[in-house]
């Protein structure tokens, strides 16, 4: 029963993983806007050093 629940848990970790691995790809190919969450606009490019 344990050896059960570990490859349970072993297979939620991974496949979780896996999943934030492949958005993070995908977001990442999409371009520099896109990869933000922010839908206001960015601020980061008029903001000045």
């Amino acid at each position: 029963m344990t050896i059960l629940i570990n490859i349970i848990v072993f297979f939620a970790i991974f496949s979780y993983t896996v999943y934030t691995l492949t958005r993070f790809i995908n977001r990442s190919k999409s371009g520099k806007c896109n990869s933000c969450g922010s839908k206001d606009g960015c601020i980061t490019e008029r903001r000045k050093n």
